[in-house]
């Protein structure tokens, strides 16, 4: 009712010289009947009290002059905003709106819908409140002094759609300059659901993590996050695969963070294009859009493994895919096996934020792709590998496992 109020609807009759109507929406915005328009309308969110101001006395109590003793409080031991505010339970969603889903380098305000989506996805799956916070810079160092500006009111920061190599100097420099967790969904949150899945695939076919040799078609920040990850995790070998072929220490174009990628993975020396890297394969993992030649996917060992999880269009057709493949993962929903981000994201903040974790560790994402993982239990199978975003033990599983790492891991302050 709030936003109705200062931004009312519109219908097709708008008077179009005041502005307000379709056709001064924008690109697309011309139809008032398309639900993603209506749905979108005066935003997805808003912020609501949990407290009644209904006479003096709530209003004394909740502003003047109650909150002062509160404050005074607070100034006295800082450690009780996290029992008397919302911090221990807020999320900062940081963009700077250059790498949104499959739109690029979009900007700030339209990068807000999107960040909109992950603050409801925070609270409907995780019970985590979340705020869009989209910055008017692409320098590092800036996003990095503002995000530190703006960390007193939150209890995590959740970085989102941040092109990389961009991505990676900014976590790093916020994980070393905040107490709080620092987490860029795009990498971790990728990460540990593919660790998921393959855990269960590999499960499923009678094999370890150990066992399997994988390549990944895609080495920015899902792709790097993902590599390193799985070898955190154990797996036999892995290859990561850019536009020019390869990542190995033979080629002299690789930027620092592929250069530090070329020395982790790859122990099988394999050079040249993709195609070369699938041959005889155990995994393929496609974070990078494109599409894969069916012969190469042909050319993977038997009962391979393939995720292709681009969006809308999977780098492997899952028909296709099918032909060749054990398991068959994408990221899309209306496929079965949905590598799906939300299934991590929201459980990971909310064990964390619950123990007052100063980081998220890699014990503590191993923690939740195990939990995440286990939810499947006895039902698996090859089209349930991985458990659906609505499945309601996601979550809590998630939580406390991540909770019980972080305590595990020293990382926890209560």
């Amino acid at each position: 009712m709030a936003a109705e109020i200062v931004n009312p609807r519109s219908d097709s009759t708008t008077d179009s010289t005041t502005g307000s109507g379709p056709d001064h929406q924008g690109v697309g915005a011309d139809d008032p009947f398309d639900p993603a328009f209506a749905l979108h309308r005066g935003g997805k969110m808003a912020v609501q009290a949990t407290v009644p101001i209904r006479d003096k006395d709530d209003l004394s109590l909740a502003y003047t002059p109650g909150v002062a003793k509160v404050c005074s409080a607070i100034a006295e031991n800082p450690e009780l905003v996290h029992d008397y505010t919302w911090k221990s339970q807020v999320v900062a969603v940081v963009t700077d709106g250059t790498a949104v889903l499959g739109l690029g380098d979009i900007g700030p305000e339209a990068s807000l819908p999107v960040m909109e989506g992950k603050a409801i996805l925070f609270k409907q799956f995780g019970g985590v409140d979340a705020v869009p916070i989209a910055l008017a810079t692409t320098d590092a160092d800036e996003i990095v002094d503002t995000v530190v500006r703006l960390a007193p009111s939150f209890g995590g920061v959740n970085l989102e759609d941040i092109s990389a190599p961009r991505c990676f100097e900014i976590e790093r420099k916020l994980q070393e300059r905040l107490d709080i967790p620092v987490f860029h969904d795009d990498q971790h949150g990728t990460a540990v659901v593919t660790l998921a899945a393959l855990r269960n695939a590999a499960k499923l076919s009678g094999r370890t993590l150990g066992d399997l040799r994988g390549v990944i078609s895609g080495a920015g920040a899902a792709g790097v996050a993902i590599a390193k990850f799985l070898l955190e995790a154990g797996i036999g070998d892995v290859a990561v695969a850019d536009r020019k072929g390869i990542v190995s220490r033979d080629r002299d174009d690789l930027t620092h963070v592929k250069r530090e990628l070329a020395e982790l993975t790859n122990r099988a020396g394999l050079t040249g294009p993709l195609e070369a890297a699938l041959a005889g394969a155990d995994v393929y993992i496609g974070v990078s859009g494109g599409t894969v030649p069916e012969e190469a996917v042909a050319s993977m060992a038997p009962g391979a493994f393939v995720f292709a999880m681009a969006n809308p269009n999977p780098e492997v057709h899952p028909d296709v895919a099918h032909k060749y493949a054990a398991v068959v993962a994408t990221g899309r929903s209306d496929y079965p096996n949905q590598i799906n981000n939300v299934l991590a994201f929201p459980g990971i903040f909310a064990g964390a934020l619950q123990v007052r974790a100063s980081r998220i560790t890699e014990g503590m994402k191993i923690a939740a792709a195990d939990a995440l993982a286990a939810v499947v239990g006895d039902e698996l199978a090859a089209d349930y590998v991985i458990p659906s975003p609505f499945d309601e033990r996601v979550a809590p599983a998630v939580t406390a496992a991540v909770a019980a790492a972080a305590r595990a891991e020293g990382v926890a302050r209560r």
